[in-house]
């Protein structure tokens, strides 16, 4: 008989996020990391995501916030940037455009895939719905100016 019709929710959606986690520890994917902020509250993670080679953000590591809901993986996590970031698809203050954190997501979806589809959208943005235009428009035309308006605002994190 299964049981797992009388627990609470959020026992489910614990037990998914502790295991995504352990899944995440286990795999060792290049660039990519997060982590519950403190084991009282498995809904709050930081992560941090480094630039892929070949790209403006090379070399270069931005963290992360990622808020869970209780209804995870029904409906996606709240994602931001807490590092300043300078991107076609990251506003000023953090928000993230990408469609399989809106309109695109998928219960399929894990921690893993969100963090190497965020890992990638640096490396190639979706310039034609840019939240930041001037960036959108310099990736386009001069690497070299998007580039030192990235470094302008790149502050290093701590690991």
């Amino acid at each position: 008989m299964d049981n797992s019709i009388h627990v609470p929710d959020g026992y489910s959606v614990s037990k998914r996020l502790q295991s995504e986690l352990v899944q995440l520890m286990m795999s060792s994917t290049p660039g990519i990391s997060a982590f519950p902020e403190d084991d009282s509250n498995l809904l709050k993670w930081f992560g941090t995501i480094e630039g892929p080679e070949d790209t403006p953000y090379e070399n270069l590591k931005f963290k992360i916030s990622l808020d869970f809901p209780n209804n995870y993986p029904y409906k996606p996590p709240t994602i931001k940037f807490i590092s300043p970031m300078w991107h076609p698809n990251i506003d000023m203050s953090g928000n993230i455009c990408l469609d399989i954190l809106k309109e695109k997501w998928s219960a399929i979806y894990n921690i893993q895939t969100i963090l190497l589809s965020l890992q990638s959208l640096l490396g190639e943005p979706n310039n034609k719905s840019p939240l930041n235009a001037q960036a959108a428009q310099l990736w386009d035309t001069d690497m070299k100016e998007y580039k030192r308006l990235l470094m302008q605002r790149y502050e290093e994190i701590d690991d």
